[in-house]
């Protein structure tokens, strides 16, 4: 029966792999901004929004990735349907950022199949860890890219107002999942785990922006 389990565990992250660096995201919920006109903006602004929609796409390839990892080595069933249904929502996100990304004539980053790797095997092993970890790096996981939100909030041209409301979604919706880890017992994360997250989310951002 376990061998059954784990089988399936691994199918499913199998799928949820391919579709997520693969096939055309789709949305439940309406899109944000679709009903917000697209606003004038110059080139070199659209060449900026893009790459900063392109690192919020990455970020959440990434999230997939960890809640993925996380869903396979899960102690126990609760834990791992939080990790499934948090990476479903995620998708959401994914197809918000590029339908943006399209829109304004970019393309996704071309490290995504790197960068989904290495969030995997953290995601699996901070599952491995036990259910009050797996929840921490959730929770850490969210917040960090909460910030990153912020920051591209600042960056945006006045006018941009239908990335804005994309990104102001995004942010309700991690803060809802932080929030969701902190209830069902995330612990805190030592600084130093911190630390090397923020430094890959930093490694990240800086590469994808312009790849």
């Amino acid at each position: 029966m376990n061998r059954l389990l784990t089988t399936d565990k691994l199918i499913c992250a199998l799928d949820t792999g391919l579709r997520t660096l693969f096939a055309k995201p789709h949305s439940e919920r309406a899109h944000p901004d679709m009903a917000i006109d697209e606003s004038p903006m110059d080139n070199q602004q659209k060449k900026h929004v893009s790459a900063l929609m392109r690192v919020n796409h990455t970020g959440e390839v990434c999230a997939q990735a960890l809640y993925s990892g996380q869903a396979l080595t899960a102690q126990s069933a609760a834990t791992s349907i939080t990790m499934q249904q948090a990476a479903r929502e995620e998708t959401e996100h994914l197809a918000w950022c590029e339908s943006r990304i399209e829109a304004l004539g970019g393309h996704t980053s071309v490290l995504n199949p790197l960068f989904y790797a290495g969030s995997f095997a953290i995601g699996a092993v901070a599952g491995a860890l036990g259910d009050k970890w797996s929840l921490s790096f959730l929770e850490e996981t969210e917040k960090q890219v909460g910030a990153h939100l912020a920051s591209h909030l600042d960056q945006l041209p006045a006018t941009d107002e239908k990335s804005r409301r994309i990104i102001e979604q995004m942010q309700i919706d991690e803060a809802k999942h932080a929030n969701d880890a902190r209830q069902q017992g995330a612990a805190e994360l030592p600084a130093p785990i911190k630390f090397c997250m923020t430094k890959m989310s930093q490694l990240m951002t800086s590469t994808t922006y312009h790849i």
